[in-house]
């Protein structure tokens, strides 16, 4: 290989990602070393890659490279989620396009568009990924819906309906009129909506006197079955208690219950009850035997159930009744209300409570081990702060709606008997089997069974992800489970750790008795650089491939790392994209740099012999708090730490330390020990830059077919020498002194200088070759009398001079110099001023008053100084 003159990252990126593919250095398999396992959180089917899946993978790729670098047997377990609702949307609206309605096809002829779909269009996001660079086992990729997976959803749903704890039932649902589904409570997100509040009259039966009842639902009049208030609430006291009230506009009479539920305090104190429509009017329902009317169809119009307004749209109604209302002189007044309204998640249509039958898996004993292991710490989550979020919703948990009213995803493996009742079972002939002897009757046939039109909650298989994916479901003993299982890290967001993480604690403790990983890391909401969340809407989410087309995967994903630390979010700027571009083009050029050198079979000389030593110890301290870093999960802090120690310390100081002057060679035990640093940066950097670290690792030495910087060892970290670290740190602070004084004066970097240093035991005079290269020295002489005419500093207590004499100009100097003993001395003055004020020394703090007396000697020292300068310049 030749290392190219310009740094082009696309041309590289392809090249050695179908390297390592066609090397199969991504791919596991059981052996004897260490297992280190991820489950990639499986992006939906009709997904493309959008910032928070470069933030979430980036991180998980960072993860396994170092795993598989560090000797352990790295599996990076790539797949999709079959994405019920969306799926479903996507190919309705193709479908449609076609001049097709779901609704004139059988089940088989639109499971048969939707499969059709899923192989054209769905798994873009998998291709996507490997631009990133992420290191899956492509060979492992898995499908929710697939059969082994589909297969292990179909036996755990037989198994817990076994076990008593999946029941079916009627029960208040969160209903989706878009989707026509029931939702799970974590698939509704509450939001602040702006309406209005409806004061109704209901006419008492019999008399001339009305009832106001507020409501922010005025449709659902439709459905109401009583009116209750509290039976302590003098108001309403005078009522018989056989009162009935007149439903407005619909006429319906309509019993006055009595209930302790009702708030007195609240609006009129008097409760419409429509059991249908909201769940707690269902509970009172439940408790006085009230009739229930589900006035809605399943896409949110109006039935025919009650008579009136049929086929019209909910919100439609909403303000048609308003005007009926008002017409029919019913309603008492309106008023501006603002209230939280539930939305789907998936289609943000707002949901309709509704009585529906259902299946339900009981969630309580589910919950006891999943929330011991995350309070006792045997699942660790990062940051902590989301463990209360867990243990809130863990306490609190209720039965989860399993069943969806859509086509796609696994069909409930239930089925109705001719005569009533049902049976499950994994398969239609095993059914038939229970079913003749549930019926007793042996003549029974497939064709007298009806299967379950519903399907299962899509989370129903992804909770299952981190046991399905190595096949512990159908084969609980087999060797990879027993291997990989549990897994190590999962990386994902907050937004899903009810949906997601929760559950597969749950089915973890339930299928094999362990946790199905060990950490949890969270990550933020990636946000624009003024913090607004990034949407399709706002316009401010930039496509992510374009962004590697621009500044290269390297460069984004660096950015991406630097910009985020667990759990807060991250605030991304595409000037950080261009950072990172820019550092794959330091570190291209460093290469070169180096690579540039002639080699000369000479001695070493002692300042570069002090510049390997020191570097030596910088890399062995940075290994440490790498190391220490990753134990924490600071990646980001890792990523920092690493950038750093290229930049600052092995460009910016030690390749300048041991850079032969221009035609000049290298001692050849100097730049061996420089391709060794090369290549230990390469390798430490390669987790988050894998590309460039691969060119370059490559090009620094002769390797054989195969090998590959992606499973070459970490370097190791080894007793760091603080002393001689802390010595250094003085050499540094001497050097960017004289630089200083250059700077201040204008004095060239090429004209050497002379330093003149009081010794003391501050002086790093082991160094000192150091000081003299980097300073630019003629020399470093020992004095025992202060220097007026010379500049002077101090680092530390030692105490060190520049002669400048007949290098500067002495006219402009005594000019700075007096310019500057007028401002000390003004400054002494006003210190003086409050110093001299007795009520001031006698009332202030003693820490103030001692504050103010340091700043009179320093200045008095600052005035002496110049003053002795001054008459050194006459």
């Amino acid at each position: 290989m030749q290392i190219a003159d310009k740094y082009a990252p696309q041309q590289l990126e392809a090249k050695w990602y179908q390297y390592w593919i066609d090397k199969g250095l991504f791919h596991s398999e059981p052996d004897h070393r260490e297992p280190y396992t991820i489950v990639i959180p499986p992006p939906n089917v009709t997904g493309m890659l959008h910032m928070g899946h470069m933030l979430n993978n980036t991180l998980q790729d960072v993860l396994i490279r170092r795993a598989r670098m560090s000797g352990k047997n790295a599996c990076w377990v790539p797949g999709m989620d079959h994405a019920s609702i969306a799926t479903e949307a996507k190919v309705v609206a193709m479908l449609h396009e076609q001049g097709i309605e779901k609704a004139d096809l059988t089940r088989e002829e639109f499971l048969k568009h939707a499969w059709e779909w899923k192989e054209k269009y769905g798994g873009v996001i998998l291709k996507q990924l490997r631009k990133l660079g992420a290191s899956c086992d492509w060979d492992r990729t898995c499908f929710t819906m697939d059969d082994p997976r589909t297969e292990s959803v179909i036996r755990v749903f037989c198994d817990l309906f076994e076990k008593g704890k999946i029941y079916r039932g009627v029960r208040m649902v969160n209903w989706d009129p878009s989707a026509k589904t029931a939702l799970s409570d974590e698939e509704v997100v509450f939001k602040e909506s702006h309406g209005k509040l409806y004061y109704l009259r209901y006419k008492v039966e019999g008399s001339e006197e009305a009832l106001i009842v507020a409501t922010t639902r005025p449709e659902t009049i439709l459905g109401d079955t009583a009116l209750c208030v509290n039976p302590n609430d003098p108001r309403y006291q005078h009522l018989p208690a056989d009162a009935r009230v007149i439903v407005p506009l619909v006429g319906r009479s309509i019993p006055i219950i009595r209930d302790e539920y009702v708030d007195i305090e609240f609006g009129t104190g008097a409760l419409k009850v429509t059991p249908a429509h909201d769940v707690n009017d269902y509970m009172l329902g439940e408790k006085y035997g009230l009739e229930t009317i589900d006035i809605f169809n399943d896409d949110g119009t109006i039935n025919d159930k009650v008579g009136i307004y049929v086929g019209m749209d909910r919100f439609e109604l909403r303000k048609q009744i308003e005007q009926d209302l008002v017409a029919a002189e019913l309603l008492e007044k309106t008023e501006d209300y603002t209230n939280n309204v539930g939305y789907s998640e998936r289609t943000g249509v707002a949901i309709e409570p509704k009585l529906s039958m259902q299946w339900f898996l009981s969630m309580e004993e589910l919950a006891k081990p999943a929330t011991k292991a995350v309070l006792e710490d045997i699942i660790r989550f990062v940051p902590e702060k989301y463990k209360n979020t867990y243990r809130h919703w863990m306490e609190n948990i209720k039965d989860w709606c399993i069943s969806r009213q859509l086509w796609w995803g696994q069909r409930i493996p239930a089925y109705y008997l001719p005569k009533g009742g049902y049976v499950v079972a994994p398969t239609a002939e095993e059914a038939l089997e229970k079913a003749r002897i549930k019926a007793g009757d042996e003549t029974l046939t497939l064709a007298d069974l009806r299967q379950d039109e519903d399907v299962l909650d899509t989370w129903f298989s992804s909770w299952l992800w981190p046991i399905s994916v190595f096949d512990g479901i159908r084969n609980p003993e087999n060797e990879e489970i027993k291997y990989y299982y549990p897994t190590n890290d999962l990386v994902t967001g907050p937004d899903i750790i009810f949906f997601w993480v929760a559950r597969m604690i749950m089915a973890g403790y339930e299928y094999r008795s362990a946790e199905p990983f060990r950490n949890v890391y969270f990550t933020g909401i990636v946000r624009d650089k003024i913090g607004r969340k990034m949407s399709k809407q706002l316009g401010n989410s930039p496509d992510p491939l374009d962004l590697i087309e621009k500044y290269g995967a390297d460069g984004v994903r660096l950015a991406m790392l630097m910009s985020s630390s667990a759990g807060n979010d991250v605030m991304f700027d595409e000037a950080l994209c261009e950072q990172g571009r820019n550092f794959g083009n330091k570190i291209w050029n460093a290469y070169r740099l180096v690579n540039g050198w002639s080699v000369a079979e000479e001695a070493q000389s002692e300042n570069n012999r002090l510049a390997v030593a020191w570097f030596e110890e910088v890399l062995s301290r940075t290994l440490a708090e790498v190391e220490s870093d990753f134990r924490q999960y600071r990646i980001s802090e890792a990523c920092t730490t690493l950038y750093k120690l290229f930049w600052d310390e092995f460009s910016g100081m030690y390749l300048e330390m041991v850079k032969p002057a221009y035609g000049q060679p290298i001692d050849a035990e100097t730049m061996e020990a420089t391709k060794r640093f090369f290549d230990a940066l390469m390798r430490m950097l390669h987790p988050f830059m894998p590309f460039v670290t691969e060119e370059i690792w490559q090009d620094l030495a002769p390797r054989a077919e195969g090998e590959s910087i992606c499973v070459a060892s970490m370097p190791a970290a080894k007793e760091v020498d603080e002393k001689l670290l802390a010595r250094f740190e003085l050499v540094r602070e001497v050097i960017s002194a004289v630089r200083n004084i250059r700077n201040q004066k204008n004095l060239p970097q090429k004209e050497a200088l002379t330093l003149r240093v009081m010794t003391d035991e501050n002086y790093p005079a082991e160094f000192a070759p150091v000081i003299t290269k980097m300073a630019n020295l003629t020399a470093i002489e020992a004095t025992e009398e202060k220097d007026a005419a010379a500049v002077a500093f101090l680092v530390k207590t030692t105490q060190y001079f520049v002669p400048l004499a007949g290098m500067i100009d002495t006219e402009a100097e005594v000019k700075k110099l007096g310019e500057d003993l007028a401002y000390y001395e003004g400054f002494l003055k006003s210190v003086m001023a409050k110093l001299s004020n007795e009520r001031f020394v006698q009332n202030a703090p003693e820490k103030v008053v001692a504050n103010e007396r340091a700043k009179q000697a320093d200045a008095e020292a600052k005035i002496a100084a110049i003053k002795a300068q001054l008459e050194a310049l006459k």
